[in-house]
């Protein structure tokens, strides 16, 4: 995104949020909350034209992408309290999206998986996100993209530190 590209969802360039004083690190941390913002609200734009919001979305890709995980371990994935967790799972396991099952060498806890009726909206959001990333890194190359994951890890090791 150029630093004088409007925003679409408010109209203001990125170099219109920074005063004179603002460091240079946080013009990184501002712009870093604008695109995770920017990120999000699009992609929930594209999800809602699938009938679907964000917290059920991210719900499904994430038993999918760990399959037989409980309760719990989604709740952490997802950084969301357990009890919201379970009602989320509940609600998606009414519309047919994920199943419970009895853990098999626990039979007191149970696992969540993903049904065969959850495969058109993981397909279709796929495609949206594909979309989206297309949109995003229009114009990097992979080494660009590639030092760019190098800077957010550090980034993300350096905020997980304290």
């Amino acid at each position: 995104m150029s630093t004088n590209a409007p925003d679409a969802s408010t109209g203001k360039t990125m170099k219109s949020l920074f005063t004179e004083t603002d460091t240079l690190q946080r013009q990184v941390g501002i712009r870093l909350s604008v695109l995770a913002r920017l990120l999000r609200n699009t992609f929930d734009r594209k999800a809602a034209s699938l009938q679907a919001t964000r917290s059920q979305w991210t719900m499904i890709a994430i038993v999918a992408r760990y399959p037989g995980s409980t309760q719990r371990c989604i709740a952490e994935y997802l950084d969301m309290s357990e009890a919201s967790a379970g009602r989320l799972i509940d609600k998606l396991c009414q519309e047919g999206l994920l199943e419970r099952r009895a853990k098999e060498d626990d039979r007191r806890a149970r696992v969540v998986y993903v049904t065969e009726a959850a495969a058109p909206v993981l397909a279709a959001l796929g495609e949206a996100a594909t979309e989206n990333e297309a949109q995003l890194f229009k114009g990097f190359s992979d080494a660009e993209l590639e030092q760019m994951c190098a800077f957010m890890d550090r980034v993300h090791a350096n905020a997980s530190e304290g």
